[in-house]
Formats: C-alpha cells, structure tokens, sequence
C-alpha cells in the first residue's frame, strides 16, 4: 500500500489533494521567494486525524509540514517533498471563559475570527496582525508572531496557557490547561511556540483574554528625527504607562509611499516631517477621557520641542484613518519596486542610533538606495527596508540582498539585537542563524531537535541551518 493510498482510506479522497495544480497556493509563500514540492495536501477534521497522517509520514518516511494560512514571511511553510497538512478544518472556537479570561480554539481557526468571539463574550484577544483575516492561531504560536501590540502585551507565546500538540511520532501531548501558575516540571509549551513546526503540530491552544477596551485615543505625531521620537514615547510612557496600548514609527519617505500608492490613505498633518509616530491608549474603563491624558502626556514633548505638530482623532473613522498610514506602508513598497527586507529588534533605547548607523552602512552599499524604515518603537523592532533606486534595475537590486542582509545583521549583533524579530527564521535565514547565533544555542537546539525528531520529518530544512 502506498502512502497516497493510506491517506486516502485515513480522509477520504475528498480531504487528500494530488494535483500540484490544485494546490498551487500552498506551494509558494506570499512573496514568491521559494516555490515547494509535495505529493499530497491533506485535511484533517481534527487531532486525532492529524495524529495518524503523522505516524503515517513516519511509517513511509515521509516528511510532513503544517499549514495554516500561509501568510509566513519566510519560507517557512514551504515544503520540499513534503506531505502538506492543512490545518482549515480545525477551526473552532471551543469555549471561552470570561471569568478565567480564557479561550479554548482548534489551530485552524482564524485569528480575526478569535477576536471576534473574545469581544461577543465581552473581553479582549489582544493579538493583532496585518494578515489577522486569514492567518490561523496555530500559524501564530508556531512562529511566536509579534504585532503591533506586543508592546503592552507581548508576542503571541506570551498570549497562551496551554497547548495540545501532535509530536513527530505522532504521540499527542495534552498540556491544555488554563492555570496562571503552574511549576510542576519544565514548560514544555515554550519548545513548540516558535518552532514553526520542527518539533510537532499545535492543534489546539488555550489562550488568555483581557478585559475588553472601552475607551481609546490614537494620535499621529510629527518629530524632527528618530530620537525625538523616542524622547516623546518615553515621556508618554512615564505619564500613562497603564493604557499605552501601540506605539509605531515610520519615516517620510515610508508615509510618502503610502499616500503615492493606495488611495484614501492622507496625511493629516500640515507640513513634512521626517519621522512620523502613532500613539494608542486605551483603557477597560469607559469614562476615561483618554484624549484629554493623550493631550497632556504630548505637552512636555512639545514643550521639549521634540514634537513638531500631532493630532489627536475625534472619532472612530479618524483613527481607522490614522492606522491607515501605518498599515499601508508594506503594500505601498511593494508597489514601488523591489525591496531588500529586515526584521530587526535592538534594544528600544537603541533605535535611533541603529536606524542612523544603518542607513549610513547600506547608503555605502547601493549607491542612491532609499531607506524605507518603519516598525513598533514601543519594543524596539523595526523593518528596516530598502527599496530599489529609481534608475537601478530590480534584478540588480535585489542581487544584493545578502550582502545587505549580512552588513545590517552584523551592525544589530553589535548592537545587541536580534536579526529575526518577529517574522521567524523558516528557510531564508537559516544561513544567518549558522552565521550569528551561538555555537552552544546551536546545539542546544538540534540535540531538542534529535529527540522530538529523530527521523528529522517535522518541516525539515527550517529554522536550523545545516551541519555542512
């Protein structure tokens, strides 16, 4: 019997995909960088049916590689020879718990679809991504994703009690709780939040809610540089640090991408500034008056000058307009041209100096390159992008995206950062992770690697770079 023929009498031949044409979407990752192989997209209905196409991956020494929405940034879900199994039909919401702040979802479900439910039960799932309308849960632990609002909540780890996970030999481990304290023996949750599969399928998780934001304030402020703006976030921070909620950063020329290429995104601040910031507050206390606190929090900023103008929104549609700005820049440069990427973290206090000494590095690198830099100041990570020069070809560009990459990485490694914020390593850079990380960590790593896997099947070729 061959492993197609299994999977099929497992799923039925509804739920077991064959034709590569039929699949294409889960061959390629959004921005078009690797393009994989797979003999077989399969739909489990739920952990169990997971558990049994792993044991039979292992039994036909096949390698197998989760799917959620297939919004990763790095090549992560990208399979090479791999049995692809998606994870859409492990969609639901199981239960949700006000009093102890939980949610109980399969991995499958969408991420926007959880913080609907969290706010029709009355409380707050607080992750929030660009992709929340069709990534999945399980993608988000499975890369440990960031957001804007890690900043007063944390990474998507952080955001979970429990997991239940099906392990390369297809074992499942029950560790479902929804305890706050719990010191019985290792976490062992924290191995597989960030993993991106190597080490096992999340397939369900227990999530901790919040008390749901009744009140919020949003401004846009105008600085004079990098460093004023962290001087302005850091007096808004010492006058109202229990309701800041976001603080985002991008430069001129980020904005001016966005106002040139998708309608409906404007400036409403008169002038240009050559760094713009987004402050969010907001609180579970309906009377709080947050914009006269966001008001009062800017004062000593103005009267420090290093804000140049703000505006606080008066209304709904204002701050929609308001994170418009923001949200628009990654689609804005694509349009543009080609872009050379960097997830990067540096201490927060490090920001402004890093974005100065990086600009000057890749400006001795690419002759008229444009820095199109923006991100979450509140904790220190930033996209520092390029984009192509105007009279330089785009091919020619991007071949110098791993000289770029590895001049920038090298300048956060000595600045104590981190060359993978938010986005993960998957395939793309895992020759970095041979280059920068610690030869213990390394190993570390692929020893927790060997035993979980020691047939090496769980999305092999991610994460850990080779031992060549």
């Amino acid at each position: 019997m061959s492993l197609i023929t299994a999977l099929n009498e497992l799923l039925g031949e509804r739920y077991v995909v064959t034709t590569p044409t039929d699949f294409a979407g889960h061959l390629e990752e959004e921005r078009g960088l690797y393009k994989g192989t797979s003999p077989a997209l399969v739909k489990p209905e739920n952990t169990l049916e997971v558990s049994k196409i792993v044991k039979l991956c292992s039994q036909f020494n096949t390698p197998f590689v989760a799917h959620g929405g297939n919004t990763g940034l790095v090549g992560g879900g990208v399979p090479k020879d791999a049995v692809i199994i998606s994870l859409e039909r492990l969609n639901k919401i199981e239960q949700v718990d006000v009093l102890n702040l939980t949610m109980t979802v399969e991995a499958g479900a969408i991420l926007a679809d959880v913080q609907t439910a969290a706010v029709e039960a009355g409380a707050y799932f607080p992750l929030s991504l660009g992709a929340e309308g069709s990534c999945q849960i399980g993608g988000n632990l499975s890369t440990n994703a960031g957001g804007v609002h890690v900043l007063r909540y944390g990474n998507a780890g952080e955001l979970v009690l429990g997991l239940e996970v099906v392990l390369p030999d297809g074992q499942i481990w029950n560790g479902l709780k929804s305890l706050r304290k719990d010191n019985t023996g290792y976490d062992l949750k924290a191995l597989f939040l960030g993993a991106e599969g190597t080490l096992g399928i999340i397939t369900r998780a227990v999530l901790r809610l919040y008390a749901h934001p009744k009140s919020k304030a949003v401004a846009l402020i105008g600085c004079a540089s990098f460093k004023e703006a962290l001087n302005t976030f850091h007096s808004a921070r010492n006058q109202a640090s229990d309701v800041l909620n976001a603080c985002e950063v991008f430069s001129d020329f980020a904005l001016s991408l966005a106002e040139k290429h998708i309608d409906g995104v404007k400036n409403p601040l008169e002038g240009q500034h050559a760094v713009y910031m987004l402050l969010e507050f907001a609180s579970a206390d309906g009377s709080a008056n947050l914009n006269d606190l966001m008001e009062t929090a800017l004062t000593e900023a103005f009267e420090a000058e290093w804000v140049e103008d703000a505006v606080i929104a008066q209304s709904g549609p204002q701050m929609d307009a308001i994170w418009a700005l923001r949200e628009a820049i990654p689609e804005a440069q694509k349009i543009e041209g080609g872009s050379i990427k960097h997830d990067v973290s540096v201490p927060v206090s490090s920001v402004p100096d890093f974005i100065e000494r990086a600009s000057t590095l890749v400006e001795g690198l690419i002759s008229g390159v444009r820095v199109c830099a923006f991100g979450h100041l509140g904790d220190g990570n930033i996209h520092f992008n390029l984009t192509q020069p105007a009279t330089m070809d785009k091919q020619d560009f991007l071949d110098q995206w791993t000289k770029t990459n590895q001049a920038v990485h090298d300048l956060v490694t000595q600045m104590h950062g981190s060359f993978s914020a938010e986005h993960g390593i998957g395939q793309l850079k895992t020759g970095e992770m041979k280059r920068l990380k610690d030869p213990v960590e390394l190993d570390l790593m692929r020893k927790i690697k060997a035993s979980l896997d020691p047939e090496n099947l769980a999305n092999p070729g991610k994460v850990l770079p080779s031992q060549d």
